[in-house]
């Protein structure tokens, strides 16, 4: 068993690496694979968040993989900017996005890491603030601590969400269980890529009256007997 595991990771390791060589936005000569029993860890540099966040995306996509450590360093080149600096770039770009916050958008830096905080309608624009930032020249890290506004629940939350499971071509809704408690969701279930899962995911934030969704579908082969 130990020498097919062994096989097994080597395999992953390889393809995780052609993934790394395949994605554009991506250099892979200083990034460093290892893999055990489907767990992988990044190590080396990469010259911007972006591409940190694109080589843990490359990884995650490669069939086998359950899990990504991200050890990666961002280095940038030239002067490093210094935490005042991307503050009042933080400042100018969030403001440029034309979002209006249920509560002011606040950013702390530390050492290039940002942390965000405040209030938003939507999930999605969570994702535009924190993507926005990521691509500030001399950010190292994100910290995204934007929280959502309650929404009242509904009561076919559930519901809609399977359905929306269903219509996807590249998921099989019948493996993947869905529990609605209030405004929050938790899926359950197996599916075969990170993909699928995250495919899932954001079917269910898709949904109105939903605050937050707790992922615990599994990754694995999935039996359908």
């Amino acid at each position: 068993m130990a020498g097919t595991a062994a096989k097994s990771d080597l395999k992953v390791q390889s393809d995780v690496m052609d993934e790394l060589k395949w994605t554009p936005d991506v250099d892979s000569a200083g990034i460093g694979v290892s893999v055990h029993d489907g767990a992988v860890t990044l190590s080396g540099s990469v010259a911007s968040l972006p591409e940190r966040i694109a080589a843990g995306k490359a990884a995650l996509r490669v069939r086998g993989v359950a899990t990504v450590a991200d050890d990666l360093v961002v280095e940038t080149a030239g002067t490093p900017a210094t935490d005042a600096h991307i503050a009042d770039a933080v400042r100018s770009t969030v403001a440029s996005l034309g979002i209006e916050p249920a509560a002011p958008i606040q950013a702390t830096i530390r050492d290039g890491a940002v942390e965000l905080t405040g209030t938003l309608e939507w999930n999605y624009q969570r994702g535009v603030v924190a993507r926005a930032v990521a691509n500030i020249a001399g950010v190292r890290h994100v910290e995204d601590r934007l929280a959502l506004t309650d929404r009242p629940s509904a009561e076919d939350t559930s519901v809609r969400i399977r359905n929306a499971l269903a219509r996807n071509a590249a998921l099989d809704a019948e493996k993947i269980a869905v529990t609605v408690n209030g405004t929050e969701v938790t899926l359950t279930g197996r599916v075969p890529s990170w993909t699928e899962r995250k495919q899932a995911e954001h079917a269910a934030w898709a949904s109105p009256a939903v605050t937050a969704v707790h992922n615990k579908i599994g990754i694995g082969l999935v039996s359908y007997e």
